[in-house]
């Protein structure tokens, strides 16, 4: 469909995308309705994630990965679970937002212990940021964890919300207090810890019922009295909130990325469901509107394609800035919004029905403008990079 030519993807990468799409036919398809009624997919999917070297890619070969430093394999999963209309439960976590922390702060000691297990999929990691009542203010955080008077350990407390890939964890980024705010910065005191999800205290809540992504096992965490050993701090105490927005760039283009392939997707789909539905006795892709609706959203997706692959190829070159991500973040994520929309109208009643793959990309998308920072926090980073 389309055609625009792409220069982002080599021969490897290809290679990869056939790889996948054979995986995802023969190990997801046939079992995704399954995965969604459950409203997660089962763990011992991630031991096969693990086996086809989905979580190893970006980790250092002495680990067992396969020591590469490119987001363009993640590109092309993005693509292809998209164009399946299937998700990978809460693994995308995994490998977007957790390694880059672990590659970051991680000692040479903790990547011995964290890394070969994080490649094979027998330590699943997920981080917690988010709290009860303070949502995108991260520097409003009550979580606390302070060191104990021997100095061998942190006890943990406070509770996290929206946690993706919470319920499967073995490990968790969590961030929390280890000293109070100052007058000048009240981003000061905020520290990092790689918490055993088998440690006393730790709790897993409710596994949330989202609106999307219902295959992502998104979950409420309690810490009552954990003891977290020194040894699992990352980076340096008071440091957090640096670290937290180093790596945003990073994760504002998988959002971008992730809601540019929906929008293929859904043009996909619904080209398809077009032009075998029947209405008045002609398909429905005969219709002058249906030529035209798809025309201007195949047009969207060719622009945010060309956002998302230029965002790409800046990460991988360590050039995104915040506001670029930023920009691609907003722009991706509101084409997705209104081509997907304009999609599952295509599909009339059937649209609105789950058994359909675009009624489910709809519902999965509206995330999109809100994780990883809100459209409107797009906008006042933009706008503050245009010396607004």
């Amino acid at each position: 469909m389309g055609g625009v030519r792409r220069t982002v993807f080599n021969e490897d990468h290809e290679a990869f995308r056939e790889t996948l799409r054979a995986f995802i036919e023969a190990e997801v398809v046939p079992v995704y309705d399954e995965w969604f009624a459950a409203g997660q997919a089962p763990r011992d999917f991630y031991y096969k994630l693990g086996e086809l070297g989905i979580f190893g890619i970006n980790v250092p070969e002495e680990f067992g990965g396969a020591g590469l430093d490119s987001h363009k394999f993640e590109a092309v999963l993005y693509e292809e679970t998209a164009r399946a209309g299937v998700q990978f439960g809460g693994s995308g976590v995994h490998v977007l937002l957790a390694l880059p922390y672990i590659k970051m702060l991680a000692t040479d000691e903790q990547k011995k212990r964290y890394l070969p297990k994080f490649v094979t999929g027998e330590g699943m990691w997920a981080i917690a940021m988010t709290e009860p009542g303070t949502g995108s203010d991260l520097a409003g955080m009550k979580s606390t964890a302070k060191l104990s008077e021997d100095g061998t350990h942190y006890v943990l407390n406070g509770a996290k919300t929206f946690i993706t890939g919470g319920v499967h964890a073995d490990r968790v980024i969590v961030c929390a207090r280890t000293s109070a705010p100052t007058a000048e910065d009240r981003r000061h005191g905020i520290s990092l810890f790689a918490v055993d999800t088998k440690s006393e205290g730790y709790s897993v809540g409710r596994k949330l019922d989202k609106l999307g992504l219902k295959t992502s096992d998104t979950a409420e965490l309690a810490f009552v009295d954990v003891k977290v050993p020194v040894e699992d701090l990352l980076g340096e105490e008071n440091k957090g909130f640096y670290y937290l927005g180093h790596n945003l760039a990073s994760e504002r283009w998988g959002i971008a990325f992730g809601a540019y392939a929906q929008a293929k997707a859904a043009v996909r789909f619904a080209k398809q469901y077009v032009q075998e539905r029947t209405v008045f006795g002609k398909p429905v892709a005969h219709f002058q509107n249906t030529k035209f609706e798809l025309a201007a959203c195949q047009a969207e997706v060719d622009a945010a394609e060309a956002v998302a692959d230029r965002a790409t190829e800046a990460l991988d070159a360590g050039e995104l800035t915040p506001a670029e991500a930023a920009s691609a973040k907003l722009f991706c994520t509101e084409v997705a919004h209104r081509v997907i929309d304009r999609c599952l109208q295509l599909h009339g009643g059937y649209g609105y029905m789950n058994e359909y793959p675009i009624a489910r990309l709809y519902a999965d998308n509206r995330v999109n403008r809100i994780y990883g920072g809100t459209s409107e926090i797009m906008k006042s980073i933009i706008a503050k990079d245009m010396g607004l």
